[in-house]
């Protein structure tokens, strides 16, 4: 087929379709920044945890996970308050002593 001679050789491009921003709000919902003492708990009791356990995956699996001994879950109730990262320290210190503790 032979090309239309009265075409304009330089077509303007399609518009292109507005770029949709991108949203990871399936997955994280919009919160509040930790207070500045709630987020350095967090962070020191993770580091407790990871550097007793003997790595990133125990130290997870027990941070994250209800703990009736505890009344929830360590990181949350370590997190809140300075009486709460004193009781999960003492559980993870604890465990360090005799695995089998939960």
């Amino acid at each position: 087929m032979n090309p239309d001679p009265h075409a304009d050789p330089h077509p303007e491009p399609a518009p292109l379709a507005p770029a949709k921003a991108r949203s990871n709000s399936f997955f994280r919902q919009r919160r509040t920044p930790l207070a500045h003492d709630d987020a350095r708990r967090q962070g020191d009791i993770s580091q407790l945890a990871f550097l007793t356990m003997g790595g990133r995956d125990p130290a997870i699996a027990f941070l994250n996970t209800e703990n009736p001994a505890l009344g929830g879950r360590p990181l949350a109730i370590a997190t809140a308050s300075a009486e709460g990262f004193e009781q999960v320290a003492t559980a993870i210190r604890a465990w360090a002593r005799d695995p089998g503790f939960e």
